[in-house]
């Protein structure tokens, strides 16, 4: 298995938040006329993404070239999230819009990529020095996930 370095793993979480934009933009715009609050949220979710990316990109030059202690089992899990059918590892990416159909489809979709998003900043908190950033993210993805679950209840039946 290919190791990753710090650096890749960073940038790999700019990637994250640039597909989770993109993915709620999108469904922003495709529930624009059917659904108000479908679009609010997912309007919402994707500034957020903007925000995250931009934390992150402002990490980057901080991060040393010196691997820390226990990489080796760090780079292996980052790369199997990495690999997962939310992000994009190799033969990857987002599914083609095409198969959400759905209010509830859209919803789960961002349940699944939340919840990965936030196994892989786990990840990401063991490795750097800098873990308060990484923490208000990590508090932020969970937040993404409330949200996400409580509308679900209240919107898709």
């Amino acid at each position: 298995m290919e190791k990753f370095s710090i650096r890749e793993v960073v940038s790999q979480a700019i990637q994250t938040e640039k597909l989770g934009y993109q993915f709620y933009t999108s469904m922003a715009e495709k529930f624009k006329k059917d659904n108000e609050g479908m679009n609010k949220l997912f309007t919402t979710l994707a500034e957020k993404e903007l925000i995250h990316e931009k934390t992150f990109s402002d990490l980057l030059p901080m991060i040393g070239d010196v691997e820390p202690e226990g990489w080796e089992d760090i780079s292996q899990y980052m790369r199997a999230i990495v690999e997962s059918e939310f992000f994009l590892g190799k033969n990857k990416s987002l599914p083609s819009m095409e198969n959400i159909k759905t209010v509830k489809d859209a919803v789960d979709f961002a349940i699944g990529f939340e919840k990965e998003t936030l196994l892989y900043f786990y990840g990401i908190k063991d490795a750097v020095k800098e873990k308060e950033i990484v923490e208000e993210i990590i508090n932020e993805e969970k937040s993404h996930i409330r949200w996400l679950i409580s509308f679900k209840s209240t919107f898709v039946k």
